[in-house]
């Protein structure tokens, strides 16, 4: 199988080399040239464990490594989760589930891609002589989990941009307590938009791509999304079979890239009723599939912080889809968007898609009204997903991070204060990072100066 970019004028890849490329050289995305056709595999899958379903799936896409390796790296992958389920599908009530997460090594959904990322990095890099610099930014959990898929990899830096604040301070020190000798966390004075902005033109610049060997680990790389397209798929195969033919999930989003993994098994043949973007204040989205218009506001931080994004990345493969991979129509869009912070959709067609959104004065007592009828404890994230539960056929709510994750918000919602062991672990830490305006020639410099050669 070989990879495009959504604007149409790279070359096309190979799975590995889309991957070690990050975004394409033209500022696209990478996207499959053909969707494979799951419809006639996915019950056959139903046997299998969450390991195994990964295999099958990304088989199907990384057709350059032999299935020997790929099954390899991915076993590997999923070994610091701490239950057997890896993805478990929670029953809240009759047709109500909870797709839990949270188990990984940073307690967050990232876990899932950013294992099967790190090893996959390894493994590629081991067949070569290449080193490579990773470069990402972060509103949350992103960072934590690319760096915990990355500690002590040989021939590997990885530089990761967060928003200084705007961040709960666990995870913060999940990404600044490491001790690691090739990790670099850079906290900016601005927004998440401001440290996406700067990787993006960092990739942009291809003589300074090419020179330091920079790879994406955020959602902009395709093997995030491939991976992610997995817990969609095994959740479908524990639905119980009458709730199998339209199932509802209900996802937090705001980089648009965990929703659109479920949107594309769904484009391969995986039978869904639909996706429901669930949004925080910062509503762009909610705002979009409401009215077709796509318009940047200012950033207002929120409860639910990794949600606190305007400019969605994995958007614009949404948009190559939508237009029938149409790359110049993609080209136009971006650049409009780019220029005004506004796009004005014609005839608009959220397909599959519908939308939610959730202020902050709701999300603490949804909390409690969680906690209360199912004695389940959520994250502000998930929280937003039990926005208007109402309509037919089963809603899984996909549950996105470790409630231990925002203690203080949990305490005041419900009167409990949820505890992880390896968030307790880093409270004792000391906090090691760098703290920079939102500058691309700054941090182009600091990269310089630390990246491995």
């Amino acid at each position: 199988m070989k990879y495009v970019s959504t604007r149409g004028q790279s070359k096309k890849l190979t799975f590995s080399e889309a991957v070690s490329e990050g975004l394409a050289p033209d500022g696209g995305l990478y996207v499959p040239e053909i969707m494979p056709d799951i419809s006639g595999k996915i019950r056959d899958w139903e046997k299998l464990d969450y390991a195994g379903v990964c295999f099958e799936f990304l088989r199907l896409f990384a057709d350059d490594i032999p299935d020997e390796d790929l099954r390899s790296i991915v076993n590997a992958s999923y070994t610091k989760f701490d239950v057997p389920q890896i993805a478990p599908l929670k029953k809240l009530e009759s047709g109500l589930y909870l797709l839990e997460l949270f188990h990984g090594p940073t307690l967050a959904f990232k876990d899932f891609a950013l294992q099967f990322l790190g090893n996959l990095y390894e493994y590629l890099l081991s067949k070569s002589s290449r080193k490579i610099n990773v470069l990402g930014a972060t509103s949350g959990d992103t960072g934590s989990a690319a760096i915990n898929g990355l500690l002590g990899k040989k021939n590997v830096n990885i530089f990761i941009l967060y928003p200084e604040g705007r961040i709960s301070p666990l995870q913060e020190r999940q990404m600044t307590c490491t001790g690691a000798d090739n990790v670099f966390p850079v906290a900016i004075d601005g927004t998440f938009d401001d440290a996406q902005a700067i990787v993006k033109e960092l990739f942009g610049d291809n003589a300074f791509k090419s020179k330091w060997n920079l790879s994406a680990v955020n959602s902009i790389n395709l093997a995030r999304i491939l991976a992610q397209c997995v817990y969609y798929v095994y959740a479908w195969t524990r639905l119980p079979e009458p709730e199998r033919s339209n199932p509802t999930f209900i996802v937090p989003t705001g980089n648009f890239g965990n929703i659109l993994a479920g949107w594309m098994a769904w484009k391969m043949g995986m039978p869904a009723a639909g996706f429901r973007v669930a949004t925080n204040q910062n509503d762009i989205l909610y705002r979009l599939f409401k009215t077709g218009i796509y318009e940047v506001s200012a950033v207002k931080p929120s409860y639910a912080p990794s949600m606190d994004i305007q400019v969605a990345s994995n958007f614009e493969r949404f948009i190559y889809f939508a237009e029938k991979g149409d790359s110049a129509k993609v080209r136009e869009i971006m650049a409009g968007f780019k220029a005004n912070g506004k796009w004005v959709f014609d005839n608009f067609k959220a397909e599959g898609f519908s939308a939610s959104k959730m202020d902050d004065s709701e999300i603490p007592q949804k909390i409690k009204e969680v906690y209360e009828k199912y004695s389940e404890v959520i994250d502000p994230h998930t929280a937003c997903a039990f926005k208007d539960l109402s309509g037919s056929g089963a809603k899984v709510v996909v549950s996105t991070a470790h409630p231990a994750k925002f203690p203080a918000l949990i305490e005041k919602a419900v009167g409990v204060s949820p505890k992880a062991e390896s968030l307790e672990i880093l409270k004792s830490k000391k906090i090691v990072k760098k703290l920079m305006r939102a500058s691309a020639r700054d941090v182009r410099e600091y990269i310089e100066a630390n990246a491995i050669r």
